[in-house]
């Protein structure tokens, strides 16, 4: 089941449409790749993809090219109070670098704005330490710091 991700492709560029289980092996290579404090574990990798896949809350989209993956975006929407309904929030976006600056990211963004708009969200909300010029060419707003702590 898609849970409302459309396949898209905007001219020469890659294909956006929903992760499957058969991409495990291509997607573990991207999200090693992807600059963070933890190391991903394969075995664990897997069962969170099922686990993603399967979640009616989750979004979880490739952009695939006729040679391969070339990036992916994983989100998910709940409710809040504050925001008085819906707020999707993009947990992952990841390019490879060959096709940074070529509309990939882009892509996989506004899919899933479409994916949270249809589903009534009310604002999308992201936190980055590196990309910050990417989300304000696309119109997004610093508001907030981010603090984390490992439990």
């Amino acid at each position: 089941m898609d849970r409302g991700i459309t396949t898209s492709r905007t001219s020469d560029g890659p294909v956006v449409r929903p992760a499957t289980s058969s991409d495990g092996e291509l997607l573990f290579d991207l999200v090693q790749r992807f600059a963070t404090s933890a190391k991903p574990d394969r075995r664990a990798f897997d069962l969170v993809l099922q686990n993603l896949i399967s979640d009616p809350s989750t979004w979880l989209a490739v952009a695939e090219h006729d040679r391969g993956l070339t990036g992916y975006c994983l989100g998910f929407d709940h409710y809040t109070l504050t925001a008085s309904g819906r707020v999707a929030w993009i947990e992952e976006i990841m390019v490879k670098s060959v096709w940074r600056r070529k509309g990939v990211g882009r892509d996989l963004l506004t899919a899933f704005e479409s994916w949270a708009r249809a589903r009534g969200s009310r604002m999308a909300v992201v936190a980055t330490r590196e990309a910050w010029p990417f989300f304000e060419a696309l119109d997004y707003e610093e508001r907030a710091f981010l603090f984390q702590k490992p439990l």
